[in-house]
């Protein structure tokens, strides 16, 4: 059976949303769980098949799960490991599942992890992980699809990324943790993410300090400085940028609940600019709404505390329908442009010219079949076909379950009209899409 969604739009979001825990950040919490020798708790877990990747990566190193999803809470009992080698079926089906590798280097000084994969949107090589793990002292070498690495010891150095990897951030702060003095690493990653993993690791006993600046230091401790604990996840960013686009771009009007506002500045910045309106009602809640047709303005995509490439297909879906032209530059991705083809097919006007995105806005989007590429590509999607005339129906929803919890539930929630169904593979959604489903 083939999972699709079916929307009919053109109805206002209203109401309150709930913003579950970052999946960005939660994932590389989980495999920092592997360097302590003992049990550690995680609370505001999202249900998303990432997750569920990530906990059966870990198990397979030996590591014991209890995961309660009633409870959003997973305790990992890393005691004991029965394997360093993450699997090809695994780790290609999540990039991610990645930075378990400087967790093994770091607490067992030995690891042979699958090349990672995730989704397509472009090219997001290893090289600046395995620089990193090479100048703390480990040898490296790739065979057969792994990366296999081993060191006798591993000692502090200073490292230079070329660009602000935050998978190379993670991964090289992971494996430093437990090495003998101190690691500084130059040009680091900011974003929110980095820092709630370095809180997590010092809550844990590491000692590691400018997480969130470009400069990070970590001070290597021994292995049995390092202890069980209890640690609460931040709030996803890109899930609370997600529902803001879809009120705003549905002149809808409601609250985002359980966010950190400091996560969010330069895309409420942007929204406001755009004519949206946004107001702080507490220290973890805004709320956004829009009445007006917006303007169009500029995007590009940067490293935090830039522009979010996590969010250039919302922004592109908003200029959509605003006021004038308004281009996308991604800086950061050569093939995050996936859903332009399918905003094209809904009436949008898009020309795309390489790294840039050239949108004028029409008046309106009709709704037709659409398909997932990417996480985030189909998000915007969903997001495009509440604003649309008419009824849309989108596919290839496994892409989606990747980084949205209860995506529909919390939609309809909303008022929007969305569905989840099982369908049949024989079943041609452009013949069915019109039945009034809602």
């Amino acid at each position: 059976m083939t999972e699709r969604f079916y929307i009919k739009g053109g109805t206002p979001l209203k109401g309150e949303v709930s913003i579950g825990g970052a999946k960005n950040s939660v994932l590389k919490l989980m495999a920092a769980a592997l360097l302590v020798k003992g049990s550690t708790k995680i609370y505001n877990v999202p249900d998303l098949t990432d997750v569920d990747i990530m906990l059966k990566v870990i198990e397979q190193l030996g590591a014991k799960i209890d995961y309660n999803k009633e409870e959003k809470a997973v305790t990992i009992d890393a005691s004991s490991l029965t394997s360093v080698t993450a699997s090809y079926e695994l780790v290609s089906k999540m990039r991610a599942s990645f930075v378990v590798l400087g967790a093994l280097i770091s607490r067992c000084k030995e690891a042979k992890v699958a090349m990672p994969g995730g989704c397509a949107i472009g090219e997001r090589r290893v090289d600046f992980h395995i620089r990193g793990f090479e100048t703390l002292g480990a040898k490296i070498k790739i065979e057969n699809g792994y990366v296999i690495a081993k060191a006798s010891k591993l000692t502090g150095a200073d490292i230079y990324l070329d660009i602000p990897s935050v998978g190379a951030t993670e991964n090289i702060m992971l494996a430093a943790v437990l090495a003998e003095g101190s690691t500084r690493i130059q040009n680091a990653a900011q974003e929110p993410e980095i820092v709630d993993l370095a809180n997590f690791l010092n809550t844990m006993g590491a000692d590691i300090n400018g997480a969130g600046t470009s400069e990070i230091i970590i001070n290597g401790v021994k292995q049995e400085n390092l202890h069980s604990i209890e640690y609460t996840t931040i709030p996803d960013r890109i899930e609370a940028g997600t529902y803001m686009t879809a009120i705003i771009a549905t002149k809808g009007k409601g609250i985002i609940k359980d966010i950190y506002p400091a996560h969010l500045t330069f895309f409420t910045d942007k929204l406001l600019k755009m004519g949206a309106n946004i107001k702080l009602l507490n220290p973890t809640s805004m709320e956004v709404s829009c009445k007006n047709r917006l303007n169009s303005i500029n995007f590009i995509t940067q490293p935090y505390p830039g522009f979010p490439t996590d969010l250039q297909s919302m922004a592109m879906t908003l200029l959509t329908t605003a006021n004038g032209v308004g281009i996308i530059t991604e800086s950061l991705y050569e093939n995050r442009f996936m859903q332009v083809p399918d905003l094209n097919r809904m009436g949008a006007d898009i020309h795309q010219d390489r790294n840039h995105a050239i949108i004028k806005g029409v008046k309106k989007l009709s709704g037709t079949t659409l398909t997932a590429s990417d996480l985030r590509a189909g998000a915007s999607l969903v997001v495009a076909a509440l604003m649309a005339e008419g009824e849309s129906v989108i596919e290839k929803l496994h892409h989606i379950d990747r980084g949205y919890e209860n995506f529909e539930t919390k939609l309809r929630l909303l008022g929007g009209k969305i569905e989840r169904r099982k369908d049949s593979p024989q079943v041609n959604p452009e013949e069915t899409h019109n039945e009034s489903y809602l």
